[in-house]
């Protein structure tokens, strides 16, 4: 955007520029293409959360059935039996345990890309808002001028349209 504003013409007596639209709208473009990025990276965050908790929850099934396997085996053994028992269970409870906190930080870092997300598209319509606002005054001023030399007849004899009566 600083490239076309310092590249574009003068507008003469007047601190005013004319821009190529056709450059204006392919930056506009841009900077739409820029934003869905930021919304695409948030939604990547949201489907490796997907994938963890799914993870998690085939390592506690595994888990849980590898215990419950060991359980079978060692029915005759009632202190052995305790024990499985006792440790299936620790697993279960670590397994969930370790799915609920790597689902909450997936949620975290889901919602903090979200606002970052949400930030950066907000940051960048803003000062396309303003560097579009400072573009249509310079517009609005060049139109000015030469409006007022025209009827002023510094241009030679112009119509209101712009087209010389010649």
């Amino acid at each position: 955007m600083e490239t076309l504003i310092e590249t574009s013409k003068a507008v003469p007596v007047s601190g005013n520029i004319l821009i190529d639209r056709k450059k204006a709208m392919e930056l506009v473009d841009q900077l739409r293409l820029a934003i869905p990025q930021e919304v695409r990276s948030a939604e990547e965050v949201l489907s490796q959360k997907d994938q963890i908790i799914n993870q998690a929850q085939v390592d506690a099934r595994r888990t849980k059935s590898k215990a419950e396997e060991d359980y079978r085996d060692r029915l005759d053994q009632s202190e052995i039996v305790a024990m499985a028992e006792h440790r299936a269970e620790e697993t279960i409870r670590d397994a969930e345990q370790k799915a609920g906190q790597m689902l909450m930080r997936s949620e975290d870092e889901s919602k903090n890309k979200r606002t970052d997300a949400d930030a950066y598209a907000l940051r960048s319509l803003r000062n396309l808002e303003k560097e579009l606002s400072a573009l249509t005054g310079s517009v609005r001023k060049g139109i000015e001028v030469l409006a007022g030399q025209a009827v002023a007849g510094l241009n030679g004899h112009y119509s209101e349209n712009g087209y010389s009566e010649e």
